[in-house]
């Protein structure tokens, strides 16, 4: 059935329930990827799939049911089960269904996806280019061009009918270097752009010359160093403490940031938005999955926590305003908060500039073991790292298996500077993250 047909359905059975208050959330999602593996196609995979959330309000309070079977008779099915949710429901609802905004900002129509042959072409292409860009390249080393699309439509008994289209082209290289000693591997992924041979290029390009690099590594000295966090390492860092900045979960107590708006929470140097049109991420958000109108926040502003990210219900709660961060993870999910492109706001200072500051102390380029090494809810973390110690001005000779352990709070606030190398990593699903490289000093690091 058709979206068109399937309202009608819907509507027409919910009448017959008696029911004139409801929502209509519909997703669907299509995933293309081809993965080579020295060289060869490895792997292929390509599935659409999609489903519908019917919200309702009965006796005052919601009631939810999803389904992916899109026919006449489930539709049916799917209001009972909605009106029968609502009713053995014991918490009454307190912001019903949202009647829109004044003003809805446009967004760019998605690129045209490639297709699965453009695909494997551009996986194939990428593992040639990346034998091609080191002599020590060998066997392990693999690649991946992907791309997924989402539609998201949402219609209400307000006359709310809003809908857009997002998607996301990227590529990946694992480049796998030897040498009589060593055998070592590096990555890197991008998005693709309209130039796709100089993006693929690119990739290939840094995935050997950071796997090289790594050649010959050393365990640093114990001691205390001024530390500059690479902008992958430190975006890294941001996605895996992002949930701090929840307003849900703040009210789960699951956030040190709760009750915090207002407070100095980190350095001058940190101004930390979230951007649903932020420029050089593909992912454009023209409303949230309750159907605000988005917009650029500032969450940290020159320090200072200016807001936490809301959907409607803790927006009440708060006493605020929603931030337009209603979320679902899919179709079928209850509304949560995430954000859209959180990201540290560059200078314009150089990463050159940061590396002139901190003579003899360490560049980190990566950091292992997030999920199992860092505590979102205290911000506590212990993390292996990899990098260069800093002499002359720039990455000398690499290092690497040093611990690093801190509490990312403390961290944002020990922030001294900012540099201007933005880095903007591919979304994962809806959202993503960037961050600059930053300078920290005098950190203490674990090592021999």
């Amino acid at each position: 059935m058709q979206l068109e047909a399937i309202k009608k359905s819907l509507v027409e059975a919910l009448s017959r329930l008696g029911i004139d208050e409801y929502e209509i959330y519909y997703n669907s999602k299509a995933e293309t990827s081809v993965d080579t593996l020295n060289g060869e196609i490895n792997a292929f995979s390509s599935g659409e799939r999609g489903g519908i959330c019917l919200r309702v309000l009965a006796d005052g309070k919601m009631g939810y049911a999803a389904t992916e079977l899109m026919s006449e008779e489930e539709m049916e099915s799917l209001a009972r089960r909605a009106l029968e949710s609502a009713l053995i429901t014991e918490k009454l609802d307190t912001v019903g269904f949202f009647r829109g905004s004044p003003e809805y900002t446009p967004v760019a129509a998605a690129a045209a996806a490639p297709t699965a042959t453009e695909l494997r072409e551009g996986a194939l292409r990428l593992a040639s280019l990346t034998y091609s860009a080191g002599e020590r390249v060998g066997e392990g080393t693999a690649t991946s061009a992907f791309n997924y699309s989402f539609t998201v439509r949402l219609l209400n008994s307000h006359g709310l009918d809003l809908e857009y289209t997002a998607a996301v082209s990227a590529a990946y290289a694992e480049a796998v270097v030897e040498t009589e000693n060593e055998k070592i591997s590096d990555y890197s992924v991008k998005m693709l752009t309209p130039d796709r041979e100089s993006a693929l290029q690119a990739i290939a390009s840094e995935a050997v010359s950071r796997a090289e690099r790594k050649l010959g590594a050393k365990i640093p000295p114990s001691g205390r160093y001024d530390l500059v966090i690479d902008a992958s390492a430190m975006r890294q860092l941001l996605s895996t403490f992002s949930s701090s900045f929840s307003a849900k979960a703040a009210l789960e107590g699951m956030s040190r940031l709760g009750g915090r708006v207002g407070e100095k929470i980190a350095a001058d140097c940190i101004t930390l938005t979230d951007d649903p049109r932020r420029e050089g991420s593909p992912m454009h958000i023209p409303f949230d999955a309750e159907g605000v109108a988005t917009a650029r926040r500032a969450l940290i502003e020159r320090g200072v926590l200016r807001t936490l990210l809301h959907n409607r219900e803790t927006a009440k709660r708060m006493n605020t305003d929603s931030t337009a961060n209603a979320s679902k993870a899919s179709y079928s999910s209850p509304i949560g908060v995430r954000p859209y492109s959180l990201a540290i706001e560059p200078s314009e200072t150089s990463r050159e500039e940061l590396f002139a500051t901190a003579e003899g102390g360490i560049y980190i380029t990566e950091v292992k073991g997030l999920h199992a090494g860092a505590n979102p809810v205290t911000g506590d973390f212990s993390l292996e790292s990899e990098g260069f110690i800093i002499r002359d001005g720039k990455a000398a000779e690499p290092v690497k298996s040093f611990t690093v352990a801190g509490n990312f709070f403390t961290l944002l606030s020990e922030i001294s500077a900012v540099a201007s190398d933005l880095d903007i990593g591919v979304p994962t699903g809806s959202v993503g993250f960037g961050s600059p490289s930053v300078l920290v000093r005098n950190m203490s690091v674990a090592g021999e």
